[in-house]
Order: C-alpha cells, then sequence, then structure tokens
C-alpha cells in the first residue's frame, strides 16, 4: 500500500492509502521522486476547477521519478530510469489531432487534472508519455522540466528572435522561465513583478526586474528602446494590470504573447492592436520536443531550477504546503518529496 494526496472538495485536501495500479500493455509504473505544485494545482484546489475534476483526485503533473515496472508490449524502459513525463494524453482523431496540434486535442485528458496525477508514491502512466532524464539531473532540479517546457513552448509561440526586446509581465516561476529561455534565444529580457522577493530571485538568475508600482514601466521600455517600444510581451501575470502594461509596452508590429489564464474577461485596447498593426498569440501547453528542449535547458543550468525551489516537503505534508503557496510571500516553487529519491529505487 502507498500513499497519495488528494482533492475531495474546495480547499480540502487529505493523505490518503493507494493501492497501486499495474501496469497494462503500453503502460509504465513510476516511483514518483518530487512532484511540483503550481498554478493549476491551486485552481483546484480552490474548487475553480469542480465541474472538471472528478473526486477524489490525485493531484500533480510536474514531475520527476523512476521506472518501476513495465508492462507487456514496453519496449526501450527498464526499472531504474530516469524519467519525467509529458502530460498528455489525446484521442488522436478529433479536428485538432487530425491537423497535427494533439496537444490541445479537443478531448485532450491532461493526466493530473482529468485522470490521476502524479503526487503519489506509485503512479502508472502510458508509455507514450515518458521523457528520458539524464543520470546526471538531480531529480529535484528535473521536477521544473515541466513548467520549462510550457515556457519552451510560449517562446516559441511568439517567435522570440535573437536581439529582440522582450518585456515579461509577471514573476512567478513560469514567468521567470519564460525570461530565461527567451534569453537563451538571444533576446534581451525585462521582467515585471510586483514582488521584490521574486525580483530577487530574477535578478540572481541574470535577470533585469522592475517593480511595476515603484517605476513607469511603459517610460522605462521607451528609454530602453530607444522609443520604438518592445517587440514581444508575455501576459503571465493573470491581472488586469498585467494586461493593460502588456498592450502598452508593445511597438510597431510587436507580439503579445498570453500566457496566464484570465478566468473572466478583460477590457483590452484593440485600438492600439489597430493602430500599431499588433499580433496576439495564445500558448497552451507543449509538444515532445519543448520538453527535450526544456530538459537540455534544465540538465546544462541554463535553467538555474535549484534557484527557483523555495521549500521541498515531505508527500504526508502536501496539505500545508498549498495553504503556504496560496499565501503568497516568499514563495516561488514548493516540491512534494514523494519519498522515492532513494539509491534503492536507482536499481
Amino acid at each position: 500500500m502507498t500513499l497519495a494526496v488528494r482533492y475531495t472538495a474546495a480547499r480540502t485536501l487529505d493523505t490518503a492509502p493507494a493501492e497501486p495500479r499495474s501496469p497494462g500493455p503500453g503502460e509504465v509504473e513510476l516511483a514518483p521522486a518530487y512532484v511540483g505544485i503550481c498554478g493549476t494545482d491551486l485552481h483546484i484546489f480552490h474548487g475553480d476547477m469542480d465541474a472538471r475534476v472528478d473526486t477524489p483526485a490525485v493531484l500533480g503533473h510536474e514531475m520527476s521519478g523512476r521506472v518501476v515496472r513495465v508492462g507487456p508490449g514496453v519496449e526501450g524502459w527498464r526499472p531504474g530510469d530516469a524519467v519525467t513525463v509529458m502530460p498528455l494524453r489525446w484521442d488522436d482523431s478529433c479536428p485538432a489531432c487530425r491537423a497535427g496540434h494533439r496537444h490541445i486535442c479537443q478531448h485532450l485528458d491532461f493526466i493530473g487534472i482529468d485522470s490521476p496525477g502524479a503526487m503519489q508514491q506509485r503512479w502508472t502512466v502510458p508509455a507514450a508519455t515518458l521523457v528520458r532524464l539524464p543520470e546526471t539531473l538531480p531529480l529535484d532540479r528535473a521536477a521544473l522540466v515541466e513548467p520549462t517546457a510550457v515556457a519552451v513552448h510560449d517562446v516559441g509561440r511568439a517567435g522570440v528572435r535573437a536581439d529582440e526586446k522582450v518585456v515579461v509581465v509577471g514573476g512567478g516561476p513560469v514567468g521567470v522561465l519564460i525570461a530565461l529561455v527567451a534569453r537563451a534565444a538571444g533576446a534581451d529580457v525585462r521582467v515585471v513583478e510586483i514582488s521584490a522577493h521574486r525580483r530577487l530571485l530574477a535578478e540572481e538568475s541574470g535577470l533585469t526586474a522592475w517593480d511595476p508600482t515603484a517605476v513607469d514601466v511603459p517610460e522605462l521600455v521607451r528609454q530602453w528602446t530607444e522609443d520604438a517600444g518592445a517587440d514581444v510581451a508575455f501576459e503571465v501575470s493573470g491581472a488586469a494590470a498585467g494586461v493593460d502594461t502588456a498592450v502598452e509596452v508593445l511597438g510597431v508590429r510587436a507580439r503579445l504573447c498570453l500566457v496566464a489564464i484570465h478566468p473572466k474577461p478583460r477590457e483590452i485596447s484593440l485600438h492600439r492592436f489597430f493602430w500599431r498593426e499588433l499580433t496576439l498569440v495564445g500558448a497552451r501547453l507543449y509538444d515532445r520536443t519543448d520538453f527535450e528542449r526544456a530538459v537540455a535547458l534544465v540538465a546544462d543550468g541554463t535553467v538555474p531550477a535549484e534557484r527557483l525551489i523555495s521549500k521541498v516537503v515531505p508527500l504526508i505534508e502536501a496539505p500545508s504546503a498549498f495553504e503556504a503557496l496560496e499565501g503568497g510571500g516568499d514563495v516561488m516553487k514548493i516540491l512534494v518529496d514523494c519519498g522515492n529519491d532513494t539509491e534503492e529505487a536507482r536499481t
């Protein structure tokens, strides 16, 4: 018998025994080592996704771990292999899949939301979702591969090029990761973030960060770009003020990439889109090439994952970790330790 963290009702989590499910054909049983808590997990915790999530629901989709058992017909994987999971299962038959956009399948199973997630000591998933990790990459850092893949996809959707001026509005984990990935693509990047703690973490990662409550961000962008405006802005804050800032800093024919989830409609200056011929692109998930690029960026230190990990808590304390994140403060990324990062798990 193993343990799992389950969402049972709004603002209610428990840690309960769970019977591991043997891997069937094409499946693999994993021992999750670390699982990150993300903004979507918090939305579920708040009850905002009750229409979608069946309770009790095992949460978690940002993970690292090792293979325990492989099911019939699985090739290329063996017990002890270090892996992460691209938590998407598509139907391969809907119009989106047929058009080559399987990652936004119209009947997508996002594992960890629509089906049981990684916040448990044993987890059975399709072998097709596995992404190999280098043995030299510590598993706690590897838990940040999934949000890094989000950032890789976002930067790709925005078409960021070398020497472009990029503004990232919102310096939480995904915002900082976007800034780091954009910088790796050769862009000149600024991060806009209210939290002093998050600005400090961004600056410690070599980024320039501005406090929008203390400076006039559009004016700084005009000075920085010699009145041209930014080439790309990413809206990662999820706030109405963030949308306004992201639009206002853009130059002629610039691109706005919408990353944050806005649960309700926002007012936006469409006149500015008309006047400057701006482009708006949405960025939702990722594909396998994004994941593989993310593994490389975390493994080679381009993404200093260790700086973004604020705290690691044992599985039994995961419910209190959700409350800590909800309270804000000096927190970036909290990982849940499932107790499987051991020598025994490697063999």
